[in-house]
């Protein structure tokens, strides 16, 4: 777990939870923490390490309270230099009417990428939409596909 952060490390839900008392009337503890994670749906698996790994986040679609809905898109990271937020290049094709043809355009989306996920440049990942989390990121990870192409191609066309 990362102790550079200033924050509250538990997971909020199993903040009231009373802790289980033996037969003896002592407290029970147990070698393993509850950790809660949840599906979210729309047919993407939950990653391993949100059921069995130990970080705390709580802008992951995962194991906190924010939910995926909207648009699903899908780019190519090009930087992981923000701490758990990365930059996703959208390539797409504008047409030209005058000219019957069409133009390479592309625009930057930034995402917080869940500690979940070991994101490289070059990866395509798809991210889901979410209520915002920070000024400039409304979108969240949720699947990572390793690419070992060049990352300054145009990948789609």
């Amino acid at each position: 777990m990362d102790t550079a952060e200033r924050s509250y490390h538990k997971q909020p839900i199993f903040q009231r939870s009373k802790p289980k008392t033996g037969a003896d009337g002592n407290k029970v503890t147990s070698f393993k923490t509850k950790r809660w994670f949840k599906n979210v749906g729309l047919g993407f698996k939950t990653p391993p390490l949100a059921i069995q790994g130990d970080y705390i986040d709580h802008k992951c679609p995962f194991t906190s309270n924010v939910s995926i809905r909207g648009r699903i898109l899908t780019g190519r990271v090009i930087s992981t230099k923000m701490t758990r937020t990365i930059i996703v290049r959208r390539d797409y094709l504008h047409y030209i009417p005058k000219y019957h043809r069409y133009e390479k355009r592309h625009k930057n989306l930034a995402a917080h990428c869940s500690p979940a996920f070991r994101v490289e440049v070059g990866d395509i990942v798809t991210v889901g939409q979410c209520r915002p989390l920070s000024k400039t990121v409304s979108f969240n990870v949720l699947r990572v596909m390793s690419n070992n192409t060049a990352a300054k191609t145009f990948g789609k066309f």
